[in-house]
């Protein structure tokens, strides 16, 4: 690690602190599997009202395993792109009742052939659930780690393999954490409030 990165998180961890936060709302590991699903282009906010109602309506796995497509569809309309997200929804808690007995496994190959289920849904299960070391790399974190200089790339498996080269693994998590409240509030993405970026001296895109 760079005498820079570490500056940088040094005053990430000094504004937000060093504690494991989840944005979406679960109990289960199942739920948050889900959760995460129904999340891609949608806000945690947003799925957090779904699946306020939609857990307690589907409170098994063999539930969702079973649900019927349509009537799934308009429970998670939403959140957005809700007729893949429903079927895939139901093939994954298929596979996981018939092949892993209704748990989630902590083997990022195991989790990436779920349907449904990438990298980045893969990471966010390894690391708040397992406490597996894992970069999750999601628009906030795609963009600000540009701006920072810790990758060039665009692709989000590229920025993956590029920040676990740089982050030291106990911020790997944190990152993510770190970068999603940062993003929201100071380095949003149309109007960043650069007079206020405690990091504005290590950025590459400064406005001021």
């Amino acid at each position: 690690m760079t005498k820079r990165t570490g500056e940088i998180l040094a005053l990430l961890d000094q504004e937000y602190g060093t504690e494991y936060i989840c944005y979406l709302n679960y109990e289960t590991p199942w739920q948050l599997l889900i959760a995460t699903m129904l999340s891609a282009q949608c806000t945690d906010a947003r799925v957090n009202l779904v699946t306020a109602d939609l857990f307690r309506k589907y409170d098994t796995l063999e539930k969702f395993a079973r649900a019927d497509l349509k009537e799934l569809e308009q429970d998670i309309k939403p959140t957005g792109f809700y007729h893949n997200k429903a079927k895939n929804i139901i093939a994954c808690a298929k596979k996981l009742v018939e092949d892993y007995g209704g748990e989630v496994p902590n083997d990022l190959e195991a989790l990436t052939s779920l349907a449904g289920v990438g990298r980045k849904t893969a990471n966010v299960i390894r690391g708040n659930i397992f406490h597996e070391p894992s970069v999750v790399v999601d628009t906030h974190v795609k963009r600000i780690s540009r701006r920072l200089g810790l990758t060039r790339e665009e692709d989000p498996v590229k920025i993956e393999f590029d920040l676990m080269k740089k982050l030291p693994k106990d911020h790997w998590i944190l990152w993510n954490i770190h970068i999603i409240t940062f993003g929201r509030s100071i380095c949003t993405a149309r109007s960043p409030k650069c007079g206020e970026c405690f990091l504005r001296g290590y950025c590459k895109e400064k406005k001021i």
